[in-house]
């Protein structure tokens, strides 16, 4: 019977591990997505006068002046990607591809959007924030930047996470595909086109908050936003959207 028992033992156990595995490469799920041809519903827009943020023809159009962030309102969990495609236009200042994701308000982590804290567009109205942060093409496009803002006004620069080369600057009018990740073990990622251009390993992950475009005097036009929930198949996320 010990021998029988034995392989009974063995079988249950790589049926257990096989099912395990499977789980854990399980591909990701969609768990949002705007595709533009409604309203602004799922957005909450924060701008200065004389900007707008409009729906049209398939696209979000950001058209800034004094500075805007437009968040998806519902909070997201990691493991997290997001991922969109968007266009800076020539048509206005060519800079700053900003955004935020997994942020949070220091004061109340489970709601951004309190009454008691009027956010106007500018920039410094988000120093209070937890968040992730990456500048892709700020201060007149020459400067690329990841950040990990602590909540307390600081905004942190780490010297590799500066980054002036002519690559990871703006091309005006180039559809760029964009992903951000927050995924298990604290793993913070920028894609760009499917090339990785930050990879940050948090040891205190921010693992629950809200997702926002980011921008200052310029044109932005966002198309197929999606969120998923899960691990990133490498081959399926980074990979260009058919008929692009």
């Amino acid at each position: 019977m010990q021998p029988i028992v034995s392989t009974l033992l063995r079988a249950t156990t790589v049926a257990v591990l096989a099912g395990l595995a499977a789980l854990a490469a399980a591909p990701a799920t969609v768990l949002h997505r705007d595709d533009f041809r409604g309203d602004l519903r799922q957005w909450v827009v924060e701008q200065q006068p004389g900007g707008r943020v409009v729906v049209e023809s398939g696209r979000l159009v950001i058209a800034d002046s004094g500075g805007a962030t437009v968040w998806f309102r519902t909070a997201l969990v990691a493991p997290v990607i997001i991922r969109y495609d968007v266009i800076v236009s020539s048509a206005a200042r060519v800079s700053d591809l900003n955004c935020f994701w997994m942020a949070t308000h220091a004061a109340d982590p489970r709601d951004l959007f309190a009454a008691d804290r009027p956010r106007s567009g500018r920039f410094s109205d988000y120093d209070g924030l937890r968040t992730y942060y990456v500048g892709y093409g700020g201060n007149n496009n020459t400067t690329t930047r990841f950040r990990r803002y602590d909540g307390s006004g600081a905004r942190p620069l780490a010297p590799e996470h500066d980054l002036r080369r002519a690559d990871v600057l703006l091309r005006p009018d180039h559809r760029y595909r964009i992903e951000l990740r927050a995924l298990a073990g604290g793993l913070v990622q920028f894609w760009r086109d499917g090339e990785k251009i930050f990879d940050v390993t948090d040891p205190e992950p921010l693992t629950r908050g809200w997702f926002g475009f980011r921008t200052v005097n310029s044109r932005l036009e966002i198309s197929a936003f999606e969120v998923l929930s899960g691990e990133p198949d490498p081959e399926s996320l980074t990979s260009a959207p058919p008929g692009r």
